[in-house]
């Protein structure tokens, strides 16, 4: 690879822009691995455009990294790491944090599979066990992953789904689920207590009931 310390974007919507640019695959040897490109310098682009990042040195490491997760057996395998690899593009991490977050969820992923692969094989209960608590810390670490990437992209403000609302008289209803930041939602109880606050102020006075009404005509 060059020593230069950034690559550039791709313009790859100048050569179709009706599909995008495949990502290119790796190929491993005894000695490493190198990016499967005519174009060795497109082929970095690309390949650091598909993991998010814009520095030759992060793209490396997060190669590196995705190599030795994709082992299988005793060596690295091409398939499993150009599955990875697809993944990782396919979720568009957008800056190195989600770069680095996108590529453990992947390798989650595949650590969760070969689990499941162990216990559907296993051959004592010892075995047995071990996959499938291996497996349930996995399958509950994906999950808290995903909400942690979404809360990155939000900026840390988790959203609310409001799916019932009560109209009163004189309001506007939304139709269907509505979305809104944590910080837009303002509590029923506050505005019934800011309401009648306004009520006290302005000197308003207790309607009569109907007992009070037959009293004073029996008076």
């Amino acid at each position: 690879m060059n020593a230069a310390p950034d690559l550039a974007m791709p313009n790859v919507a100048a050569t179709d822009p009706a599909k995008p640019a495949a990502c290119p695959r790796i190929k491993l040897s005894p000695h490493g691995f190198s990016i499967d490109h005519p174009d060795p310098e497109l082929g970095e682009q690309l390949m650091a455009s598909a993991l998010g990042v814009t520095e030759r040195e992060a793209m490396d490491g997060i190669l590196r990294q995705l190599v030795r997760a994709s082992v299988s057996g005793d060596s690295a395998d091409e398939v499993n790491l150009s599955f990875m690899i697809s993944m990782v593009k396919s979720l568009r991490p957008r800056d190195s944090v989600e770069a680095m977050l996108v590529a453990q969820m992947v390798s989650v992923h595949v650590m969760a599979m070969r689990c499941a692969e162990h216990l559907a094989s296993a051959d004592d209960l010892a075995q047995h066990d071990s996959a499938a608590r291996a497996l349930g810390r996995l399958a509950r670490t994906f999950p808290a992953q995903i909400d942690a990437l979404n809360r990155y992209r939000s900026h840390g403000e988790p959203a609310i789904t409001v799916q019932n609302v009560k109209v009163e008289d004189g309001g506007n209803a939304i139709v269907g689920n509505v979305t809104q930041h944590a910080s837009v939602v303002v509590s029923e109880k506050k505005r019934a207590a800011a309401a009648r606050k306004r009520a006290n102020a302005s000197g308003s006075t207790r309607r009569p009931d109907s007992g009070d009404t037959e009293q004073e005509a029996q008076a």
